[in-house]
């Protein structure tokens, strides 16, 4: 993916670079965030398996109410919680394409309260 390739967006290359630095330290599970307008979404990826071993999103914190930077650490928090029930205690962060800001920021904050190493 060196060369420039035509027809390949600006947000597929950055995501494409941040996953290749992470795969290359792939010691421990891969938490992958994804964010659309309104909600926020994490999972837990094994990647020698290729299988998501816990999710989290706002969807499933119904009933927790706040501005969407909240919803996002405790998604985060969730998350964290699942983990250590799976006895994981170590995670890759994966941000994909998002700039590590705002709601991603936050899912990974709420990862280290939630008591997971980044």
């Amino acid at each position: 993916m060196s060369e420039h390739k035509r027809g390949i967006g600006r947000a597929t290359r950055r995501a494409f670079r941040v996953r290749q630095k992470i795969k290359k330290v792939a010691h421990a599970p891969r938490v992958s965030v994804f964010r659309s307008l309104n909600q926020t979404y994490a999972q837990l990826i094994d990647d020698a398996q290729g299988k998501t071993l816990a999710s989290a999103s706002t969807l499933a914190l119904k009933d927790l109410s706040g501005d969407k930077k909240a919803l996002a650490r405790a998604v985060g928090k969730e998350l964290a919680m699942n983990a250590k029930k799976l006895d994981i205690n170590t995670v890759v962060f994966d941000r994909g394409s998002y700039r590590y800001l705002g709601r991603v920021r936050e899912v990974a904050e709420g990862l280290r309260e939630g008591g997971l190493t980044l």
